[in-house]
């Protein structure tokens, strides 16, 4: 039985995304063109592939044995014929990378427009997700996370700051009605706003001075999730409602402004910056290439 193969192309993009139009997003085709290869698939096959409901599409037993074996044949696919794309003079292809919201705000800003000029044939999708996630599965060939968050099998490459550090602050009205803390443990006597990750759980404030490390789970009135709702807590902390603890970069144009002012900065706390990891047991597509080229060249660079 010979299956049509950008029908299984449409097959995977789907299945991925589990979902019409968000695999329609990722592959660059329309909802409804997935839709009719997906059918004409099936009936191919004379099999199921996909349970759909007007909300969620989910794989049957035979979608996930057909995607299981499809994925990484396709990879290796594009991994051959991506062989060529390295003797052109220049790369071309589409490089997708998964990263965290914080790293498209305070790392790629940096890097995206000077590499998208040097390589006007690439075409860059970046796709935020704080949660750790599978980058082949999700049908990424790179991502962006910090060290503890990274799986052992992949190759890591630094990207960005090497060392980052967390602020905490709070607008001058606050402190003046409330005071200024001397200590981290006084946090817990204060109106603080908090994030949540995507899992659930919510990080404690971490600071660091002369070897003494403190860890404090403090409470207040604002809890936002992190990433897409982080500057809903800096907005507040302006107003006066509370205090915020996140990437000094992020915050430093606020500090900058004097909107809100620095406390603790004795205590603020250093981490290592992010890295770029991909797997190590594929050939590395051209695009992808030359984005780890650019951003060690850009490294080294004065």
């Amino acid at each position: 039985m010979k299956a049509d193969l950008d029908d299984l192309k449409a097959f995977v993009a789907v299945a991925r995304a589990r979902g019409f139009r968000e695999g329609a997003r990722a592959s660059g085709s329309s909802a409804s063109a997935l839709s009719e290869a997906v059918r004409r698939l099936e009936a191919q096959l004379g099999v199921r592939l996909l349970n759909r409901t007007t909300r969620s599409v989910v794989l049957t037993e035979a979608g996930q044995g057909l995607l299981a074996r499809l994925g990484p044949a396709l990879a290796e696919m594009e991994a051959a014929l991506d062989v060529v794309n390295g003797f052109r003079d220049r790369p071309a292809g589409s490089l997708r990378l998964n990263v965290p919201i914080s790293a498209a705000r305070l790392v790629l800003p940096r890097i995206v427009p000077p590499f998208l000029a040097a390589y006007p044939d690439i075409r860059l999708e970046i796709i935020t997700e704080d949660s750790f996630v599978d980058v082949i599965a999700a049908g990424c060939d790179a991502g962006i996370r910090y060290d503890e968050r990274l799986e052992q099998d992949m190759i890591a490459v630094p990207i960005g700051p090497r060392v980052q550090r967390m602020a905490t602050a709070a607008s001058a009205a606050y402190l003046e009605r409330h005071g200024r803390p001397k200590h981290p443990r006084e946090l817990l006597n204060h109106a603080c706003l908090r994030g949540r990750f995507s899992s659930g759980a919510m990080a404690p404030w971490e600071f660091e001075r002369n070897g003494e490390e403190v860890r404090v789970d403090p409470v207040g009135p604002l809890i936002v999730r992190l990433g897409g709702a982080t500057d809903l807590s800096i907005d507040a902390a302006i107003a006066g409602i509370g205090i915020v603890h996140l990437f000094e970069d992020w915050l430093r144009p606020y500090l900058d402004s004097g909107a809100l002012e620095p406390i603790l900065k004795p205590w603020w706390q250093d981490f290592s910056g992010p890295f770029l990891y991909y797997p190590g047991r594929r050939l590395v597509p051209a695009p992808l290439r030359a984005f780890i080229d650019f951003i060690k060249t850009s490294a080294e660079s004065p």
